[in-house]
């Protein structure tokens, strides 16, 4: 999650004023430097799971389970299970 830091409190006076100067009191985003990103899913376990789910779901369709019984217990639309499904085959 991202946390938001006080301006005043990190900033010189000087930049301060000059970037109120273009945003005054509104928010403003800076991006981390392109050698500091991290790839999605990089600081969690986020595409582990995913990728787990995945392989459950096609295991269930390979043993016949529906595709909207497959949907439903996953909480997601048939059409993305069929995106799932998809993915697989095209690998």
């Amino acid at each position: 999650m991202m946390a938001y830091t006080k301006a005043s409190e990190v900033l010189p006076a000087q930049l301060l004023e000059a970037i109120q100067k273009h945003i005054d009191g509104a928010y403003l985003y800076i991006p981390r430097k392109e050698e500091n990103r991290r790839r999605w899913g990089e600081g969690n376990d986020a595409k582990a799971l995913l990728r787990r789910r995945n392989a459950v779901i096609r295991d269930k369709y390979r043993r016949g389970v529906p595709v909207d019984e497959i949907a439903a217990s996953h909480c997601l639309s048939p059409k993305t299970v069929y995106k799932i499904l998809a993915s697989a085959r095209s690998r």
